[in-house]
């Protein structure tokens, strides 16, 4: 029977031979995670990101809510207006809308009307994100898209309150028109705020 190391070491003393039993480091060279290849891996994320909302946005805007004014008399949806809406709008809109023309339009704010501004949202943080490397300005930027998000999700809930009313009043109809028109405008100026950051991620490495 083979003696352990501390028994070899108490027959023979110093002279005693003990195996080294420890193991070499397991080290897999494909495994090596570089700076240039998680650049890369955000990279291909944002692009999924990008090409998601760009997909989204016209599925919602082009899409179905053109096809809704066929359950409007040709009346289009305040989601539309990026000038905003009036009371007497939305009076008229709502005579020409059905019960079941009314839940069509708040299914689409629950399904694509909220998850374009979320999907949108996110993926400006991250294109943002990973293009921008000054913190003051990558802050300042990160607030377009946030802001829009939370302006379209409100403007979802308010349209659908007031649509739903049967004497929309002004002040309920007001609001919904200054989110909804919040909403178009951070809208343009994250799209500006992505174009600024793709033109800084190309400058940085230049300099």
């Amino acid at each position: 029977m083979a003696k352990t190391p501390a028994q070899r070491v108490k027959k023979h003393g110093a002279k005693a031979v003990v195996p080294d039993h420890s193991l070499p480091p397991v080290i897999n060279t494909t495994t090596q995670r570089t700076p240039q290849k998680a650049q890369s891996n955000s990279k291909l994320i944002v692009i999924a990101g990008v090409v998601a909302s760009l997909f989204l946005f016209w599925y919602l805007h082009l899409l179905t809510l053109n096809q809704m004014t066929q359950l409007s008399g040709g009346l289009a949806m305040p989601d539309s207006l990026i000038g905003g809406f009036s009371q007497d709008y939305i009076v008229q809109l709502r005579e020409a809308m059905d019960d079941s023309a009314r839940g069509q339009l708040n299914y689409v704010h629950k399904t694509a009307g909220t998850l374009f501004p979320l999907i949108f949202g996110f993926s400006w943080l991250l294109l943002i994100g990973t293009n921008v490397a000054r913190k003051s300005w990558r802050w300042a930027m990160w607030a377009a898209p946030l802001l829009f998000a939370v302006a379209h999700l409100w403007s979802n809930v308010a349209i659908d309150s007031v649509l739903a009313a049967e004497t929309p009043d002004a002040g309920s109809v007001a609001l919904a028109s200054a989110v909804t028109v919040a909403s178009w405008v951070l809208f343009l100026i994250s799209l500006l705020c992505g174009v600024l950051a793709v033109f800084l991620g190309r400058k940085s490495p230049k300099q």
